[in-house]
């Protein structure tokens, strides 16, 4: 074979491998997409899109939750000297036992609570990031890929906490996407117990442009037992 013809080959074989790769990673983005937009409920945010992802806003580092609602809780708020930890397992996910980090923010090292939401199993809304990235990469020990199937998620599922020595079981009751000025999705309600689960999407967008909410209600303690036949 002279060099032409395997330069030739080379350059073909290149093209066809680039566009594999890069089928690979836009067709998981461009088919939540489509299903988004059927699935999922949107809040109406008080910015435009293209004022929400202008500017800095494109690179900022989604590996620190503080980035993850600008207009929220500044990093300060965030940062704790004496970080405490609690699990989380989502069985449809085969999520077992995750961190959840109250006083940090790095979410390549666990999940990480909101500051100044709810403790699980109290009154309010405790709200948890996660970190989500292509899917076909989706690890379930793996914090930075951890949240990447919460889009499969459905009404009725099942999400368990494990806080100060008590289990406490949430079941899903909708999943809707925001803006990341919408804020109000941090807000305390005093009524029950609830858990809300954030991360971005679609998962593997690198413009980070919408968050999805997971918003589940405590399940109360009698037929938590039950069901965990306690």
């Amino acid at each position: 074979m002279n060099k032409k013809v395997f330069y030739k080959i080379a350059a073909v074989v290149s093209a066809i491998s680039g566009l594999i790769i890069l089928a690979a990673v836009m067709l998981p983005i461009l088919s939540y997409e489509n299903s988004s937009a059927k699935l999922y409920p949107k809040l109406i945010s008080p910015l435009t899109p293209n004022k929400v992802l202008s500017g800095e806003a494109q690179n900022l580092d989604y590996t620190k939750a503080s980035n993850w609602f600008p207009a929220a809780a500044s990093k300060e708020k965030f940062i704790s000297s004496n970080i405490s930890f609690y699990t989380l397992s989502i069985s449809k996910l085969k999520i077992e036992n995750a961190s959840v980090a109250i006083g940090g923010e790095d979410l390549a090292k666990s999940l990480i609570q909101y500051p100044g939401t709810a403790l699980p199993g109290r009154p309010g809304n405790s709200v948890i990031f996660g970190h989500s990235i292509l899917p076909i990469f989706y690890n379930p020990k793996d914090y930075i890929s951890i949240f990447s199937t919460l889009p499969s998620l459905k009404k009725g599922d099942d999400i368990e906490v494990n806080y100060d020595g008590a289990t406490y079981k949430y079941k899903v009751e909708n999943l809707f996407e925001v803006l990341p000025s919408d804020i109000q999705v941090l807000e305390q309600d005093s009524t029950d117990s609830f858990l809300t689960l954030v991360t971005c999407v679609p998962p593997g967008d690198p413009r980070k442009p919408k968050r999805l909410i997971v918003r589940a209600r405590i399940v109360p303690l009698k037929e938590a037992n039950e069901v965990l036949g306690r």
